[in-house]
């Protein structure tokens, strides 16, 4: 067990005096931003020159050795009107943001915020930005897609509530109340329908499946190919935040008092899910996987956060309890940083080198056998 929760060791946090709505690394992991509730877009350097690093102890294990030097103040931009409700790395680099104003406003590296599209009629309620230079967002009922050289809208069956591209960036899916919309770059689409209010979604990284969570406390899937659909209920609470595994074999999901894991591997061959990290006497509000191992970072009301591993009780403290739930988490995407925020305005990110887990030794007879890490206290 650490002396100190490791964002105490490794890492740097501020009280940016609102809410924290969202969150999203630079493509490079240079920088991370935080949406917040007064309109502005906090963006901190990841880069620390002289920031704390790890050294091997005789006995083994890994010792702390603290900072020489503070780490780079954060750059606060006004984006919007009202709160900025959601934000994405933009792959040219910078940052695209969306209010409760109507507004779609680019960040760049330098200078100040550029706004790319306005309509004070509807909230942004959801954002995200392809891998081919278009941004896409949604307000009521309508999707908009905006690029270098056009831009598009459809007509939604009810107001959208999350969108997320394919990871080749060629289709895009939108959330809504009965299922989900596939707004292919052709311009058609298609409805992947199911009775129920979705209100989160997450793609497989190979693009084969794709999940909502459920207002209904339950989890909904498609095998994208043909639509076949994939049930999955049990839960106490809605499950609103879903995060596929680095190699698409399990889906981690909030809406639990711990992380609840389904394999995929394929889908339905364990007809029961399994759990990770510690029990809990507070709601499960975040989860993300890391980028390269079967790790989980999970953030809970409370304002708790650990990293744990699926199948395992073992944990890692990366935050105590306290400055509110935990509103947002996510890799830098190498997985060397972790970045957080809560509902009372906290802003964090700390460095998580390689040496905090190592290998296991030991045989392991389960799904995951040879692509477990162990971590490193």
């Amino acid at each position: 067990m650490n002396a100190a929760p490791l964002l105490d060791l490794l890492g740097v946090h501020w009280a940016a005096g609102a809410p924290v709505a969202g969150l999203a690394w630079e493509a490079d992991g240079g920088s991370v931003a935080f949406a917040l509730g007064d309109g502005h877009l906090l963006v901190a350097d990841a880069r620390w020159p002289g920031g704390p690093t790890l050294a091997p102890r005789p006995a083994g294990g890994v010792a702390v050795q603290p900072a020489q030097s503070l780490a780079p103040a954060p750059r606060r931009a006004a984006c919007h009107q009202g709160a900025c409700l959601v934000v994405a790395a933009d792959p040219a680099g910078g940052f695209v943001t969306g209010g409760d104003d109507g507004g779609v406003v680019r960040l760049p590296r330098q200078g100040d915020p550029l706004v790319l599209a306005s309509d004070t009629g509807a909230w942004v309620t959801a954002l995200d930005c392809g891998a081919d230079g278009h941004h896409a967002y949604a307000r009521g009922r309508h999707a908009y897609r905006i690029g270098p050289d056009s831009g598009a809208r459809i007509a939604l069956p009810a107001p959208a509530t999350a969108l997320a591209f394919h990871p080749d960036g060629r289709s895009l899916a939108i959330a809504h109340h009965g299922g989900v919309t596939l707004w292919e770059a052709d311009g058609t689409t298609r409805l992947l329908a199911w009775p129920g209010y979705h209100r989160a979604l997450a793609w497989s990284p190979d693009g084969r499946y794709l999940v909502t969570g459920m207002q209904e406390n339950a989890l909904h899937g498609w095998r994208v190919a043909d639509g076949g659909d994939i049930e999955m209920g049990g839960y106490p609470g809605q499950p609103l935040s879903l995060s596929f595994s680095h190699d698409g074999r399990f889906l981690a999901t909030s809406g639990a008092m711990r992380p609840v894991c389904w394999g995929f591997d394929p889908p339905g061959a364990q007809p029961q899910p399994g759990e990770a990290g510690m029990d809990s006497r507070t709601p499960l509000t975040r989860v993300a996987c890391h980028p390269r191992q079967p790790l989980i970072a999970a953030g809970y009301h409370n304002g708790a956060v650990v990293l744990c591993q699926p199948g395992s009780r073992e944990v890692l403290f990366i935050k105590g309890s306290g400055a509110g739930a935990v509103n947002a988490l996510a890799w830098s995407p190498d997985g060397t940083g972790l970045a957080l925020g809560t509902q009372e305005g906290l802003c964090g990110w700390l460095a998580m080198p390689a040496g905090l887990f190592r290998p296991r030794t030991a045989a392991r007879h389960d799904t995951h056998e040879n692509h477990h890490q162990e971590l490193t206290a």
